[in-house]
């Protein structure tokens, strides 16, 4: 960098000249200077209080906006959140059909404890004890003396019960916020929902996860933020549900039964609209499981799903329909009853003697099994678990529920003529009720494959053929004359074609084998409208006895069929089905002249 001498030497050699003083000239050029220094200094000065004052604009410019936003926004509370917190808070709701909440999440407190905070540990012990009966005060008291830094002490709690241990007033009882599962409708569908508990825990938060049912089944789902929090939607009918709990859980008392179970299915789409087990539970309460005893005694044991009995004659419309399938029979074909019919050592034997022969219509309609037995000695062994393979009577229980792969039919380990003729007429192969739907829904919509679902379906393909539709509609007239002149005369509803078939079956002893004598499975398998059928209906009783008479009276037609009855009465309206009514014939009037 070149700088201007104080003493130019052209000017100086000049003034030297003319006589003149070089100080002078140095001190003007220094003046100069010093003048050109001031103007840069000044003018650096100038740009940075300018960026400066750029730069307080912004700042106040953002916080008038801010505070504008502020001022016209909805007041809120402030939330404390967790900073990396790791459990995944929401789950998904669960509806019905229709929309209607049978699962959603419920904002709530947890209650925990850091002992070495309490004041008095005494007073406090004995407040929580006081304001939750089911916690012992001395076990309390021994865990908040001892040397325990955190304590749970309860998982969650009612705004009530929050504020009450707030006036305890002890700085080592501290809340955490909490999301639980409620389930609104208490006992209704609990089987199906099955229930959720917790699983990681934090102060903070807890993860809600399912333990049983679709809670369960689609636990994944439900938690899966890239849902979006959208709901599961279930195939069941919260009305109709409810409604065939109370039928179901009347019929059970009335009849004197242990348990009951019933399955109400779209016969098209196959769709669960109800499903009931009894005895039930409350999922917001769900009971331990048992240790000890029956496990099908238990509440939590879903007898539509995983209870596998011999249903008995409901399976006789299966063996005379494969009959008529095949050729082998028609509907006016007489059929040999007469009996005993011996095999070996065996003896099949009807409820009553129905003389040397029936048709093929009158041994559904009176119920035979030897007539039946006749039938699938002609089918075989090998025709006839094809067809019930067809109809998923050999498969695990096809619904989406955890529990279902455990209702796996029990199967003779060898599949005998003996094993046909028994299996034709419902002893000698063990099922769900659920299975049974399903295979009378396959035989009777026309004859095509339906598979059992709990999700809400819009539109299905149709299954693979069963059977013609010929044999379908005369199978669906065989159901109808039970109603009308056989086994199920209590059946008849009135403004509603209903057809089913009974089925009473002997339940076989736990231990030591064979069957009890005063026991039995009592089963209805109905469709209805049986004109138009849309809906396949299954209830069945766990040793129900009906005590109205001199004698105890177990079979489905006195036990079973009277509860179905009352559910079609009861739940037909609700599905949409308009009752026919009868209208009287017009009486004719001859016109005469005088």
């Amino acid at each position: 960098m070149s700088r201007a001498p104080l003493r130019p030497l052209a000017r100086i050699l000049k003034a030297r000249a003319q006589g003149e003083n070089p100080d002078a000239i140095e001190a003007e050029n220094r003046a100069r200077r010093h003048e050109a220094m001031a103007d840069k200094q000044r003018q650096r000065a100038e740009g940075r209080l300018l960026v400066l004052g750029l730069a307080f604009f912004c700042a106040f410019g953002l916080i008038g906006m801010r505070m504008g936003a502020l001022a016209s926004s909805v007041p809120e509370e402030p939330r404390a959140s967790a900073v990396g917190n790791p459990i995944i808070g929401q789950r998904s709701d669960i509806v019905d059909r229709n929309g209607r909440i049978l699962a959603t999440n419920l904002q709530t407190h947890s209650l925990y404890a850091h002992p070495r905070d309490m004041i008095d540990p005494a007073y406090a012990a004995k407040g929580l004890a006081e304001i939750f009966p089911e916690l012992d005060e001395a076990e309390l008291l021994k865990d908040f003396e001892g040397d325990r830094r955190f304590l749970w002490v309860r998982r969650q709690i009612s705004p009530e019960q929050m504020q009450a241990v707030h006036d305890i007033g002890s700085p080592g009882l501290l809340f955490g916020p909490r999301e639980m599962r409620l389930y609104p409708n208490g006992p209704i569908a609990a089987h199906v929902l099955g229930g959720a508990s917790y699983g990681r825990e934090g102060v903070a938060s807890a993860e809600v996860i399912g333990v049983a049912g679709v809670e369960r089944q689609f636990d994944a789902y439900l938690r899966d933020p890239a849902n979006e929090g959208a709901p599961l939607q279930l195939s069941l009918d919260l009305t109709v549900q409810a409604a065939a709990e109370q039928v179901l859980a009347g019929g059970m008392s009335i009849m004197n039964a242990k348990g009951a179970t019933s399955v109400l299915m779209d016969i098209h789409t196959g769709e669960i609209v109800s499903m009931v087990s009894l005895p039930d539970f409350d999922p917001n309460n769900r009971p331990r499981v048992q240790t000890t005893g029956d496990q099908s005694d238990s509440p939590l044991f879903n007898r539509a799903v995983q209870g596998v009995y011999e249903l008995g004659s409901v399976f006789k419309i299966f063996t005379t329909a494969q009959a008529m399938e095949l050729g082998l029979v028609n509907a006016n074909t007489m059929i040999d009853t007469q009996g005993p019919l011996t095999w070996g050592r065996f003896r099949i034997r009807d409820f009553r003697d129905y003389g040397p022969e029936l048709s093929t219509t009158d041994v559904i309609v009176k119920s035979s099994n030897i007539g039946t037995a006749r039938i699938a000695m002609q089918i075989g062994a090998e025709r006839q678990r094809a067809f019930l393979g067809s109809l998923g009577f050999l498969e695990p229980t096809p619904l989406e529920m955890v529990e279902a792969p455990t209702g796996k039919p029990l199967l003779p380990p060898n599949w005998s003529e003996i094993s046909t003729m028994t299996i034709s007429y419902g002893h000698g192969l063990s099922s769900s009720p659920v299975h049974l739907a399903a295979g009378y829904a396959s035989l009777l919509n026309g004859g095509t494959r339906v598979e059992p679902t709990l999700l809400r379906r819009d539109h299905v393909e149709q299954g693979p053929r069963i059977v013609s539709e010929a044999v379908s509609a005369r199978s669906r007239d065989m159901l109808r004359q039970v109603v009308t002149d056989g086994t199920a005369s209590f059946g008849e509803v009135p403004g509603y074609e209903v057809g089913g078939k009974t089925g009473t079956a002997d339940k076989p002893r736990a231990a030591g084998g064979g069957y009890y004598e005063d026991k039995v499975i009592s089963t209805f398998a109905t469709v209805f409208p049986a004109n138009d059928p849309q809906y396949v209906l299954i209830v069945t009783l766990d040793e129900p006895s009906e005590n109205s008479g001199d004698e105890p009276r177990r079979t489905a037609g006195w036990t079973a069929v009277p509860v179905a009855a009352e559910m079609i009465r009861r739940t037909a309206p609700l599905l949409g089905l308009r009752p026919q009514v009868d209208t009287p014939q017009q009486v004719g009037v001859t016109l005469t002249s005088n």
